[in-house]
């Protein structure tokens, strides 16, 4: 019973965050941009056809997000939050070291982890899966089918190449007027009168 409290726990809290999130790339919501915005960044990070690869990103955290929440075909909601946190870990934050705080991968390793964790121990007695009586849990095809994706991701990133930043330009400085010389006020040549004496005459 602790157990499965423990797993429906988990399940709920990463699920909806991970269903938010998602809903952010795919719909706009809590005022963000959405997909179009989203399928302009894979589309700098060299990913071809920008818009399928944003739908499957945005799909697989708030689709998986959803599934694993509910309980309902967790393997299938596993894999698609392992798939797109793999995708943003290894695209977006790897370069930036492992510290959340300055980009890297700590988030999205975590969310990566328990996604896989959730998918290899099963939702649990506290899910749809276990009400409908699915036979979801199946560890080692879970593991197989996870380490498949993921080399097929990976080998998608590694061929894929971010569009080179555009140069720049430095606006043209206006031409500096040419220096002209000094104007010097002319200075009257003064020359010298002759001293005029009138004598008188008597």
């Amino acid at each position: 019973m602790a157990v499965d409290f423990s797993l429906l726990v988990l399940r709920v809290v990463i699920g909806l965050t991970l269903a938010a999130h998602g809903s952010m790339k795919l719909f706009g919501w809590f005022s963000s941009p959405g997909l179009k915005y989203f399928s302009g960044v894979t589309k700098r990070m060299g990913l071809r056809p920008p818009l399928f690869w944003a739908l499957l990103a945005a799909l697989g955290e708030f689709g998986g997000g959803l599934l694993v929440a509910l309980g309902l075909l967790t393997p299938l909601g596993a894999l698609g939050t392992m798939g797109a946190m793999f995708f943003a870990m290894v695209k977006v934050h790897w370069s930036k070291g492992f510290w959340n705080s300055k980009g890297g991968i700590e988030f999205t390793l975590t969310l990566l982890v328990v996604a896989f964790a959730l998918g290899l121990a099963g939702p649990g007695n506290f899910s749809l899966d276990h009400l409908i009586g699915w036979p979801v849990n199946q560890p080692v095809a879970f593991v197989i089918v996870a380490a498949v994706m993921l080399l097929g991701l990976g080998v998608v990133i590694r061929v894929s190449k971010p569009q080179a930043a555009p140069a720049q330009q430095t606006p043209a400085q206006p031409a500096q007027p040419a220096a002209q010389p000094e104007s010097r006020p002319a200075q009257a040549d003064q020359s010298a009168e002759p001293e005029s004496s009138t004598s008188a005459r008597p």
